[in-house]
This record gives structure tokens, sequence and C-alpha cells, in this order.
């Protein structure tokens, strides 16, 4: 049976490595160039999978080849696809991601069929049967009809809009999310700019600060975790690896300390190695966990 529910985009990744961005009228030469799936909801999706969770993907892809070796790799991680419309005679949305030598990112990319799945198609017993609904950026009519389901099924609910936040009509989804997450660019959006009047004091807030760590705010207070020091490679799908790891110890504990430090340890992870597809195994989680928690300890 499937725990977590995952929900949005699904993608075909073309990652090119760059010593740095190029300027306006500007060329810079390519180092690498890889291929593989991505997307924020079966980025997460897969990360989950990887921690030992059960998990499901509602989304779409084109029956291209891109679809196929999207699916073919998710299958391969261990994600159920059940949820996952494939749509006839399209194209799998396809991202070109430029990754600098700091492991700063750049996105360009061709949205294709990644919001074919509408409210109709989502299937009430398939969100009911799970114990927690992660929702990410697809259509918001989409996002609120998954919430309110999930909801009414009691399960809890997390979302993680992503870049368009201050351009979409998330107010149906929020309301029902039980935990926000967001950067620190979509924050404003969400506390000031987009949702003016929406209430967020009775909810969970996440706010990732990248390499700076995160926060947590809650109707009971604030803690803030500073993440880990590590060589960064690529931080494409270390904030999918983050949500991943912080929905997975969500669902043993409420101890919030414990779950933030979890998660930026994931997310720390994913961002030492190369692709969106990085999320940790339990095992290197604990290894990590443990090497800092020694060098912490008082000699």
């Amino acid at each position: 049976m499937v725990t977590v529910l995952c929900a949005g985009h699904v993608n075909w990744d073309v990652t090119l490595r760059i010593e740095r961005f190029p300027e306006p009228d500007g060329e810079v030469p390519i180092h690498s160039q890889r291929q593989s799936g991505g997307g924020s909801a079966a980025n997460v999706a897969a990360a989950l999978a990887a921690l030992d969770v059960d998990v499901g993907l509602v989304g779409s892809v084109g029956d291209d080849d891109n679809g196929l070796l999207a699916r073919r790799e998710l299958a391969d991680s261990g994600v159920d696809l059940e949820g996952l419309r494939i749509v006839d005679d399209a194209e799998t949305a396809v991202k070109y991601i430029l990754v600098d030598d700091d492991g700063e990112v750049s996105v360009l990319g061709n949205d294709g069929v990644n919001e074919a799945v509408g409210p109709a198609d989502v299937d009430p017993e398939q969100v009911a049967a799970a114990d927690h609904v992660h929702l990410t950026s697809q259509r918001p009519a989409t996002a609120e009809r998954l919430a309110t389901l999930a909801s009414e099924a009691g399960a809890s609910v997390t979302i993680d809009p992503g870049r368009r936040l201050d351009a979409r009509g998330y107010e149906g989804a929020l309301a029902h999310a039980d935990v926000i997450f967001v950067n620190d660019r979509e924050a404003e959006a969400v506390l000031e700019d987009a949702y003016p009047a929406s209430d967020f004091s009775d909810r969970v807030l996440v706010i990732k600060h990248g390499a700076a760590g995160a926060a947590v705010h809650t109707p009971e207070g604030s803690i803030h975790h500073p993440g880990f020091d590590v060589d960064t490679v690529d931080t494409t799908g270390a904030g999918d690896a983050f949500a991943a790891g912080f929905v997975r110890t969500m669902l043993e504990t409420d101890d919030l300390e414990r779950i933030l430090e979890y998660a930026n340890a994931c997310g720390a992870l994913a961002a030492s190695i190369e692709g969106a597809r990085s999320g940790p195994d339990p095992d290197r989680v604990a290894r990590f966990l443990a090497t800092h928690h020694e060098a912490d300890s008082p000699r």
C-alpha cells in the first residue's frame, strides 16, 4: 500500500555542466552533458523510495521516448506509477539545466504535458489510501482537488508549490496544507504579495535557505537549523531531497528539530552529488548524521 502520494511535474532533464553562466551575447564551453528523470514530484517520489518509503506518483508524461525513459527510471526506483498518466501523441516536458562550477543552477524548459492531469482525473480512492499527500507545482485546481480529498480522508498534506508560486492561485490547496515549503524568494510571495489575505498562523511554514539550512515556523514558535557544510556539486533536486527527508521523518515523529536536521542532511547529501535524483538512502543519512554529531561532541 502507498504511504505517501506525490503529485505534480514529471520531466526529463538534460543537465549541462559549465564553468560559469554566459554573459549576454557570450559563449561558454560545456564540460559535460547527462540526461535523467526530473520534475519536483518525481524527484521527491524517487527520494522517498530511496528512503524506504512506499510511494506513489500522480502526474503525466507523453508517449515519446523521454516519457518512456522517465517511467522506466521511476519504476526502477521503486515508485508506484498507477497514477501516472501517459498522453498519446504528446511530448514529455524537458528541462535544460545549467550547472556552474559552484553548483549553482539555472533552468530552461518546455512544459510539455506535465500538467495534463486535471481535477477530474484524480482518483479519490488512490488519494484516500495514502497516509500523506505531497503536492508540488501543477494545475492549481488539481492541487486543490488532491488536497481536499486528502484532508477529507484524514491524511496529512504538504505542499511545495515552487518557482511559479507568485504567478498562480494556490489558495485552495494551501488552505488544506499542514506544512508549506518555500525558499527565501517564495516566502515573500506567501507572506506578502501573492497571498495577502491568507492566514498561515495555524500551519507549519518551512523556509529553505539553501546552503544556510532551513527554518520552521509554527504557531508555537520557530526553530532554525544551519545546515551542513559539504562540497556543493549540483543543487538540482536538493530541495526535493530536503522535502523527502522532512516528509519521511514527520511520519515517524513530531520532533521538529529532529525532522529539520534529517531534512537538511538529505538536502546536503543530494547537493554533494551530480543530478536531480541523488537522494540518499537511510544508512547514508545515518552515517552522515553520526559523523556530524561526533564532530560536534565536546572533547
